[in-house]
């Protein structure tokens, strides 16, 4: 039984167990482009990785299934080199304490997704970065671009084009360079983590 196989089990859940650490070989492979029609295990596994996403922001959910929370997985987390992405942003209270209308400011599972424009601003966040794959605190200053515009495909095979700003670009560009073997702390200055380039922003 192949991993993608394992995953897509109608009784499997994702946990922490499924998810690969930094080390594993595959974390740093170039992901394959899933081809449309999509394969029955490919759309399941898109759904179980956004489950597990929600699952992970569920503070009773998560403690029953001893799951780090997280806003963003990829499927080579899952070791599945393939071209696919879950990104669950929740919005924030508003500073009167007032709940959102909406609860998530961004929610999707992306196929084959890419970053086809970007600002020449960088931006980092204030906090840094963390990821599922990485059991460790790494700081510094995780450079990306402050916004982008991402095309990629809905599990139907539509496509579809978005513009992002802020954290939304942050989390999608953390999963992307996933699928590109790229880890966050790549983009972390070496010889001096905090480094600001002149205009970067630093987000909150």
């Amino acid at each position: 039984m192949s991993v993608i196989e394992k995953l897509a089990k109608p009784s499997h859940l994702i946990n922490m167990n499924d998810i690969i650490r930094e080390g594993h070989p595959t974390l740093r492979k170039i992901c394959d482009d899933v081809t449309f029609p999509l394969s029955d295990e490919e759309i399941i596994l898109g759904e179980k990785m956004m489950q597990f996403l929600k699952n992970s922001q569920d503070p009773v959910t998560a403690e029953k299934m001893g799951l780090r929370g997280g806003v963003g997985l990829a499927a080579p987390q899952l070791n599945v080199s393939k071209r696919i992405i879950a990104v669950l942003v929740p919005n924030m209270e508003d500073k009167d304490g007032n709940p959102p209308k909406e609860a998530y400011s961004l929610q999707e599972v992306m196929y084959n997704p890419k970053v086809v424009a970007h600002s020449v601003q960088d931006a980092a966040l204030a906090d840094g970065e963390g990821c599922l794959s990485v059991d460790r605190v790494v700081e510094g200053y995780v450079v990306r671009h402050s916004r982008v515009t991402v095309e990629y495909f809905d599990k139907n095979g539509e496509k579809h084009r978005i513009k992002l700003k802020g954290y939304n670009s942050i989390v999608v560009q953390h999963e992307i360079d996933h699928t590109n073997g790229i880890m966050f702390y790549d983009r972390i200055n070496e010889k001096n983590p905090f480094a600001v380039k002149d205009g970067m922003l630093i987000v909150e």
